[in-house]
């Protein structure tokens, strides 16, 4: 993000610029490297899966698809909801598709907020959130999560609180630090909100995507919040089919009106044999779900114990994708960003600055993040790389 102002573009969106992880997959195709950046598994989702798309396809499920999705999707998501978190949600007024979390968050905060309304979000975040924020002409205010094990500091949520703010943006599982908020966190963030009569926008699009026995807890769940609470997933992360972009929205009809409001604005609908394939994914036994964390769990020690032979400080993550390191022992002068822009030439490996994640450049420039959802062959050849780069 520059300082410069770039021609044509408007003022909310000066400084934000090509998204890192396009320029970075870009660079990772040019230069031949071990993308370890975006976000995306180098293996496919599940069959039922995959041949539920087919099938629909075949079956001519090819033209527009309905505006809140089609039935079968909204109420496999009503079933999922149900089925993992007690949740009750009506599938045709409480449950809404969206072309990907992505397009959820957008949809919902451009439909919530306001010209100078205030969002309150954690840091690092996803970086959409910021811009999306932008695009509703609202303003973000940051509550940082720090290393070792990146806590919620309620006290500095609480401060960040005013009388302009009009939602919180949580994310957990949490991207970039894999952090899951504990209950006692979602606790602290439901009674703030409620004492100020704030909504909650819940991205929780990892949600499945967690290790050591820790529990992933819905904020819907916690009392008092299903009816202030939007909460957002997609099937993507949890089926290994992050081009389809099918996402969703669980909430009450009227902030769901505010969700469609905006969404019908943006892609109208989207995906619609993707939307068949990932109603069948949501139906997979228990069994599957307990796979995949699994799965992920052996690639994450795999990873970490290589970049920690590697040299670096290495956070291990409680969930999602990623882990993130502290670069400074084997680069003194902590410039994460020339790092990864040096890094596939170097070595031919591809990662991502964290600094992108974060409004207070300062708390992030020395952290890079590394995806993990590879097959083990990739992570060792990556950390192979890196081990001879750094001796």
């Amino acid at each position: 993000m520059g300082s410069a102002r770039v021609p044509y573009v408007s003022a909310k969106l000066q400084g934000f610029g090509t998204t890192i992880f396009a320029e970075m997959s870009a660079l990772a195709i040019a230069k031949g490297a071990v993308n370890l950046g975006q976000g995306f598994p180098d293996y496919e989702g599940p069959a039922v899966v995959l041949e539920a798309a087919k099938a629909a396809i075949d079956g001519g499920l090819n033209q527009y698809p309905p505006g809140p999705g089609i039935p079968a999707l909204r109420q496999a998501i009503a079933e999922h909801q149900k089925r993992f978190y007690n949740l009750d949600y009506n599938p045709d007024t409480e449950v809404f598709v969206t072309v990907g979390c992505t397009e959820a968050l957008a949809a919902s905060i451009i439909g919530l907020c306001d010209t100078g309304d205030e969002v309150v979000m954690l840091e690092p975040s996803y970086d959409s959130y910021s811009a999306v924020v932008a695009m509703a002409g609202a303003v973000p205010k940051y509550v940082t999560l720090r290393p070792p094990h990146y806590d919620l500091d309620l006290d500095a949520l609480r401060k960040a609180i005013t009388p302009k703010t009009r939602l919180l943006l949580i994310n957990t599982p949490h991207n970039p630090t894999g952090k899951v908020l504990t209950r006692e966190e979602m606790q602290g963030i439901a009674d703030l909100a409620i004492e100020h009569d704030l909504i909650v926008v819940s991205d929780e699009v990892y949600e499945h995507l967690v290790f050591d026995g820790v529990k992933h807890i819905c904020m819907a769940e916690i009392p008092g919040m299903r009816e202030r609470t939007l909460v957002l997933s997609s099937g993507g992360k949890t089926f290994n089919t992050t081009g389809w972009k099918v996402g969703w929205v669980c909430a009450p009809p009227h902030l769901v009106a505010a969700v469609r409001t905006a969404k019908q604005f943006l892609t109208y609908v989207a995906g619609g044999p993707f939307q068949a394939g990932i109603a069948a994914g949501l139906r997979l036994p228990d069994e599957y779900y307990r796979e995949i964390a699994d799965d992920l769990q052996i690639k994450r020690d795999r990873i970490c114990a290589g970049l920690e032979e590697a040299g670096f400080l290495t956070y291990k993550p409680s969930g999602t994708y990623f882990v993130t390191v502290d670069i400074r022992p084997v680069r003194p002068d902590g410039d994460g960003f020339a790092f990864c822009r040096e890094l596939p030439d170097r070595c031919g490996v591809v990662a991502i600055p964290n600094v992108v994640f974060y409004a207070n450049k300062d708390e992030g420039r020395h952290m890079v993040r590394f995806a993990f959802c590879k097959r083990h062959e990739v992570i060792d050849d990556a950390t192979t790389r890196l081990k001879a780069l750094t001796r």
